[in-house]
């Protein structure tokens, strides 16, 4: 089966969600490799450790806001920092139960931010995603 996506980082606190997160992504086929983070500063640290010997270069990055020491949106500051080849691919997806509309609001002013869904992760919006940002052009 094609994959498409080579590598989805998953930024999240909650092992539950990440648990199902990496179920739906490892049943749909549509992505070789998973790789969690369980802090944004855990993430940023892979991001920048690009001669560790597990490292890849994630093609989608699905951000959690609330998280405790560095929340979601502290993490997109630093990330900003990063130079292009240390970030994603294609897609910084924010993935929360947040249903505040300034964060969406917020998360919408952010160039690097491609979406916003609600959790959980399912196998429906996995698919849309990776057929709006990894399908070739007809």
């Amino acid at each position: 089966m094609n994959q498409p996506v080579h590598c989805i980082l998953l930024i999240d606190d909650d092992p539950d969600d990440n648990y199902l997160h990496q179920l739906v992504i490892s049943e749909s086929g549509l992505c070789q490799t998973t790789r969690v983070a369980e802090s944004g500063t855990e993430a940023l640290r892979y991001l920048t450790q690009t001669n560790a010997p597990d490292y890849l270069r994630p093609d989608m990055i699905m951000l959690d806001i609330n998280m405790p020491g560095m929340n979601g949106f502290e993490f997109l500051d630093q990330y900003h920092q990063l130079p292009d080849e240390q970030k994603s691919r294609l897609v910084v997806l924010m993935l929360t139960t947040s249903l505040n509309p300034d964060d969406r609001q917020r998360a919408g002013s952010i160039a690097e931010v491609t979406d916003y869904q609600a959790k959980p992760l399912t196998r429906a919006m996995l698919r849309q995603l990776v057929a709006d940002y990894f399908s070739e052009p007809a």
